[in-house]
């Protein structure tokens, strides 16, 4: 049996056991990750550095004069599903072949210390990374500006001389962190610069950033939540308050959401993904504006984003795939034929209307 195999027996055996044992996301979140990926990325900033675990598919230190694409892949808020990229080589066949597969690993200080790590190694607080805030050591970091020197690092021409796609995707947590980057990051600029096409893959995350105070209603419609839930715009499920340091000030909802309407977002949302008491799934009040289910927050969203761009007289850009029967599965969903739309322009999904 392959060692791969094993993994992922493995992993499913660990998730099999917590379910069994009634364990909370929230209690594997804040235990150390089992395994930390091997190699190092530097991240110079001008307050200061720190290092990321990474794995690449690719010695990206020289040139990769066949690679067309780069599929980036954020875990989610356990830092455990980390070979989502593996299992896609597997099953994407030719797909893959041109394809750098890039997986960084966001640690805290629990992670740091059970694995003896070097005082280099970035950490945030347990939530800090998929909401873009700063790493609590050993240097000021955003989560958001690990990513955008990824994107330079695609950027570069003498590295990546025929790339033309980058994907950023993310699953859970990670999808959280995708959409909210989508939204405010500012690597993409690099990559646009060079002539390369950039699309940010959110599968079904616990919530979204809205551009104001409106949520959805019962009948469909959206009205201002504030009265129900003060907190509705708290960062990260809106722009009024606790926002990183990573934004620019003063911050301007109008303009990031025209500028969001016009990238290239898909929503990819697991038909079964709709428990309204999932773990980790989120009831705030500011969750719970935004529907009931994962499900029905991603088809509220996009419900939201379309109004948005018909009232801005913009093309939608933004498309929603459904995974049939599938539920809050990190591989799953890649490795479905939505999956493989989303990531690598496969034929065989169509998006929903």
């Amino acid at each position: 049996m392959s060692a791969f195999r094993l993994l992922v027996l493995s992993t499913i055996f660990c998730a099999s056991v917590l379910r069994s044992a009634g364990a909370a996301e929230v209690d594997v979140v804040n235990s150390p990750v089992p395994v930390v990926l091997q190699d190092r990325f530097h991240v110079q900033t001008t307050n200061g550095a720190g290092d990321i675990p990474i794995r690449v598919s690719r010695d990206w230190t020289f040139a990769q004069t066949d690679v067309t694409r780069a599929v980036i892949i954020v875990h989610g808020w356990p830092r455990r599903d980390i070979d989502a990229d593996k299992d896609l080589q597997q099953r994407a066949g030719a797909l893959a072949d041109n394809t750098l597969f890039i997986t960084p690993q966001f640690l805290t200080a629990t992670d740091v210390t059970a694995h003896h790590l070097s005082a280099t190694t970035l950490q945030w607080q347990e939530s800090g990374w998929l909401q873009g805030y700063d790493a609590k050591s050993p240097s000021p970091v955003s989560s958001f500006t690990v990513m955008d020197a990824i994107f330079a690092r695609l950027a570069d021409r003498t590295l990546f001389p025929n790339l033309k796609d980058v994907v950023l995707a993310g699953h859970s947590a990670g999808g959280q962190f995708v959409q909210r980057y989508a939204v405010v990051g500012h690597g993409e600029k690099n990559l646009i610069d060079a002539g390369i096409h950039v699309r940010y893959v959110a599968a079904n995350p616990a919530a979204y950033l809205y551009f104001g105070d409106k949520r959805p209603q019962p009948d469909g419609s959206f009205a201002d939540a504030r009265a129900s839930c003060p907190g509705v715009s708290t960062w990260n499920n809106g722009l009024a308050a606790k926002l990183p340091t990573y934004l620019a000030r003063p911050v301007s909802p109008d303009e990031l959401e025209n500028d969001y309407l016009q990238r290239d977002v898909v929503y990819l949302l697991g038909t079964a993904d709709n428990d309204p008491n999932a773990d980790a799934l989120g009831q705030t009040c500011a969750f719970k504006s935004q529907g009931a289910t994962r499900l029905e927050r991603g088809h509220a969203y996009f419900r939201y984003i379309t109004a948005a761009a018909d009232t801005a007289k913009l093309p939608q850009r933004h498309r929603l795939m459904e995974v049939p029967d599938v539920a809050h599965r990190t591989f799953a969903m890649y490795h479905s034929a939505c999956g493989l739309a989303a990531l690598f322009d496969k034929p065989g999904c169509a998006a929903a209307p």
